[in-house]
């Protein structure tokens, strides 16, 4: 529900590729000039898509209910190589691909993550372990093998298929992590897979079609994007 007069809400962005979640809470209170700004559920830097922020002291604490809500993801996979952060962004290893998987092959394997699943976060991540930032370990140098986590994928199709390109979409349980999703499908079809384009469609029932985008966001017209829920 949107309300007029308003100085603090929730605000939906269509956040861009090529920033971090922190930089899009950077430049609102740039935009805003209020300093109390979060988000619920970072992005990487090379994702695009639905972010939710909380600008004001009330909003900021809220953001939790947006957290634990099922997310929805459009993910192109680059077939035949592999990357040590799990996407493009990553040491790339080519790898040898005897067979090019046929699309038939790549529905059977997708059908082996629906329901409950474990998986391993990226090396590269902002899981944490023993409060240290899992990137911040790995950037240094420093090996940590994290725990298997419990997640949920509640649907996960082929959009489209042309390789080395597969694009599919996701819906999942909050905490799931769609570079760990794609790595394993690529060790399931025996090639090898990376994200190449990542997009979050949805936070639960908000979607990224009713968001502004970062660049048309103004001093004089954000407060008419506030909502409250």
């Amino acid at each position: 529900m949107r309300f007029e007069n308003a100085q603090e809400g929730f605000i939906l962005i269509n956040k861009p590729a090529g920033i971090t979640s922190h930089d899009v809470v950077d430049k609102l209170r740039e935009i805003t000039r209020i300093k109390k700004i979060g988000h619920a559920g970072t992005l990487d830097p090379f994702a695009t898509g639905l972010l939710i922020l909380g600008i004001g002291r009330e909003f900021t604490k809220k953001l939790s209910i947006f957290q634990k809500k099922d997310k929805e993801y459009i993910a192109t996979l680059r077939l035949g190589a592999e990357s040590d952060t799990f996407d493009k962004e990553g040491k790339i290893v080519e790898k040898k691909v005897k067979k090019i998987p046929e699309r038939k092959e790549i529905e059977e394997v997708l059908k082996n993550f629906l329901g409950e699943i474990e998986q391993i976060p990226p090396a590269f991540s902002a899981k944490k372990i023993k409060g240290k930032k899992l990137y911040e370990l790995a950037r240094r140098g420093i090996k940590v093998k994290p725990k298997p986590q419990k997640v949920k994928i509640y649907e996960i199709s082929i959009l489209e298929y042309e390789f080395p390109y597969l694009k599919i979409k996701v819906k999942c349980s909050s905490g799931t992590y769609i570079r760990s999703l794609a790595n394993d499908i690529g060790k399931k079809l025996g090639c090898g897979a990376y994200i190449e384009e990542l997009i979050r469609t949805k936070i639960g029932e908000f979607s990224v079609e009713k968001a502004i985008e970062l660049s048309k966001l103004t001093p004089q017209n954000w407060k008419s994007f506030l909502f409250k829920v």
